[in-house]
């Protein structure tokens, strides 16, 4: 897998969850703590120490209305990516090149389907033992592995 098939999970998470982006504390220098009610763990509702795919997929809803910023039901490139402060060309490329991945119809527009089935693969993907919950530690865990090369594993 090349870090273009991983951008928008690593972009969409980057900005549902700043935290995940951060290095692991060092021996040296603790981190401070985490309010549990950010990053992925603002949407473990029931407060149990994960959030399994309803609350994900609540909160997922939930975002893209927040989005969604005129009320039309579809994304654009611009209201996909107001909160970010980001103005540097590469910055500015990876933005270009994950809504272009999200716009699957090619429409010019991220619609609330192509937003959820985003999310979808981004809960897949931090799910590393599949028991349908995740947290922080394992979304952190997931960033951290290194994608397989399909085309090495082809040649066995």
């Amino acid at each position: 897998m090349t870090m273009k098939k991983n951008l928008p999970l690593i972009l969409l998470l980057l900005a549902a969850a700043p935290a995940l982006a951060a290095p692991g504390p060092t021996t040296d220098t603790p981190r401070p703590a985490r309010a549990p009610t950010s990053g992925v763990m603002r949407y473990d509702t029931n407060k149990d120490g994960f959030v399994d795919r309803a609350e994900w997929d609540a909160g997922q809803e939930a975002r893209f209305k927040e989005l969604d910023a005129d009320k039309d039901g579809k994304l654009t490139k611009e209201e996909l990516f107001a909160q970010s402060r980001s103005t540097s060309d590469r910055a500015l490329e990876r933005q270009d090149a994950f809504f272009r991945r999200m716009d699957t119809d090619r429409d010019g527009f991220v619609s609330r389907a192509e937003f959820m089935a985003q999310a979808g693969k981004n809960f897949a993907r931090c799910d590393l033992d599949k028991d349908g919950r995740i947290n922080t530690a394992e979304c952190r865990q997931a960033l951290r592995r290194q994608p397989v090369d399909r085309a090495a594993r082809q040649d066995r």
